[in-house]
């Protein structure tokens, strides 16, 4: 199915859905969502200019998305998803408990009382482990900065205990962001990292992909794993599912989404570079749940305070 794609329209009849992420990961969580909900809005925000995130201070990376967050907020978002795993470990928490509050005080002096509220994607990613592991050996494999978060980890035990090891992937985002994941010199890197996970604890027997550029690896990784007894969680779909069943459970966020089908694409980089990354993000299958990529056509914004 092919949706219309449009430009950024500051209009008080269109509400959407915002994702963000740094880079172009976020793109395959866009895609679960619309696959699962195409009937409403969306507006993707991608700060590609100033990606990776995952090697930043705690402080960069938590200013970097409330500026992210607030400008989607401007631009008629509702509900904002960090589809970013790293904004997710080290900037969601503070935006839920500091800045939303002021936020939304700030709307309602403004004469707007309808809410908007920050999700993200690491606690329905971890929802769904203890359906998953039979020997309750889980392994994750992310960004530096979510792995020194020990967010996953932390979001593990409230559930179950569990048998958790992690490992930090810091050559992964950006060798999928230079098109080279599908080539023969991306499965060294593969093999690098499974096996100093796998050496930790080989008694894993279900691996989470903390990162949403990761799903483009996704075959090499199975193609790794396949005499191995391990599940691999993708989180794209897990995401859409919980954001459908939060819209469910929250009427005041659904009653203010308006239902066009429509999907706007916002980068802080050069959109012809966008719409050539996001071209390639689309040869692993991963974005089947978005416009034609000849139809990706992103404009380019600048964050500030």
């Amino acid at each position: 199915m092919i949706y219309p794609n449009i430009f950024v329209l500051l209009h008080p009849q269109i509400m959407r859905i915002g994702v963000f992420d740094s880079g172009y990961g976020g793109l395959t969580i866009l895609s679960e969502i619309r696959r699962l909900m195409p009937e409403y809005d969306y507006l993707y925000l991608g700060d590609n200019a100033r990606a990776p995130y995952g090697t930043h201070s705690f402080e960069t990376i938590y200013q970097y998305t409330l500026q992210a967050v607030k400008y989607l907020f401007v631009h008629d978002c509702a509900l904002v998803i960090l589809a970013c795993n790293t904004a997710s470990a080290k900037a969601l928490r503070t935006i839920q408990q500091r800045d939303l509050p002021i936020i939304n005080a700030e709307r309602e002096k403004d004469g707007n009382n309808k809410k908007v509220n920050v999700l993200g994607v690491i606690r329905p990613t971890v929802e769904a482990v203890p359906e998953i592991t039979k020997t309750g050996h889980i392994g994750i494999l992310a960004t530096p900065a979510t792995v020194n978060s020990e967010s996953y980890v932390l979001e593990l035990e409230k559930i179950k205990k569990l048998f958790i090891t992690q490992t930090a992937c810091p050559l992964w985002v950006p060798l999928i962001e230079a098109g080279e994941h599908l080539n023969p010199g991306a499965d060294y890197f593969v093999d690098l990292y499974l096996s100093r996970l796998l050496h930790q604890d080989p008694q894993i027997d279900t691996i989470i992909l903390g990162c949403t550029h990761y799903p483009l690896l996704l075959p090499k990784i199975q193609k790794w794993l396949k005499d191995k007894e391990i599940s691999i969680i993708s989180q794209g779909a897990l995401v859409a599912n919980s954001l459908k069943d939060y819209l469910a459970r929250h009427e005041e966020y659904r009653s203010q989404l308006t239902t066009n089908g429509q999907c706007a694409f916002l980068t802080t980089e050069d959109p012809e570079h966008f719409q050539s990354a996001a071209r390639r993000f689309a040869v692993s299958g991963q974005l089947n749940g978005l416009p034609e990529t000849d139809s990706l056509t992103a404009e380019q914004v600048h964050l500030a305070d």
